[in-house]
C-alpha cells in the first residue's frame, strides 16, 4: 500500500505490532504459563517503549486532523482501541493466557483497521490539503 510521506514511519511501526500480536497469540495458544509470563513482560515492555508512545503521537497529529474533518466515528474508534490496549498492557503486569490473547486479538485487528480505514482517510485529507493549496 502505498503511503503519504507524513504517514510512512507510523505505517512501519505497525508491522513491529503485527509481529509482536503474533508472537503473543502463538504462546498464549501454548498453555505454557512460563512462556506466558515471558512474553506478557515483553509485551510490557514494548507496550511502554514503542507502542504507547506511537498511540501519543497518533493522538495529538492525525486524529486531531480527523476529528476537525469531521471523521469522528474514525477518531472514537481508535480512541477506544488505544484505551482497551492500555488496559490490556496494564492488566499483563499480573500475567494470564487469556489477558494475552485479547491483548494480540485487538492489537491485530487495531493494526488492520488504522491501516485500511484510518490511514486511508487520512491520507484522504492530506492530499486534498495538497491539491488546495497549489496555486
Amino acid at each position: 500500500m502505498k503511503r503519504h510521506p507524513d504517514l510512512l514511519q507510523l505505517s512501519r511501526e505497525h508491522y513491529g505490532a503485527l509481529k509482536l500480536a503474533r508472537d503473543a497469540r502463538r504462546v498464549a495458544g501454548s498453555g505454557d504459563p512460563i512462556a506466558v509470563a515471558a512474553i506478557a513482560q515483553h509485551v510490557v515492555e514494548v507496550f511502554r517503549a514503542e507502542l504507547d508512545p506511537h498511540f501519543c503521537v497518533e493522538e495529538q497529529g492525525m486524529l486531531v486532523l480527523l476529528a476537525r474533518a469531521g471523521q469522528h466515528d474514525l477518531v472514537e474508534h481508535t480512541l477506544a482501541d488505544h484505551a482497551e490496549l492500555r488496559r490490556l498492557a496494564r492488566l499483563l503486569a499480573n500475567p494470564d493466557a487469556d489477558t494475552l490473547a485479547r491483548f494480540a486479538e485487538l492489537l491485530q485487528a487495531h493494526v488492520r483497521f488504522e491501516e485500511r480505514e484510518v490511514f486511508e482517510a487520512v491520507q484522504a485529507g492530506l492530499a486534498m490539503d495538497s491539491v488546495e493549496s497549489r496555486p
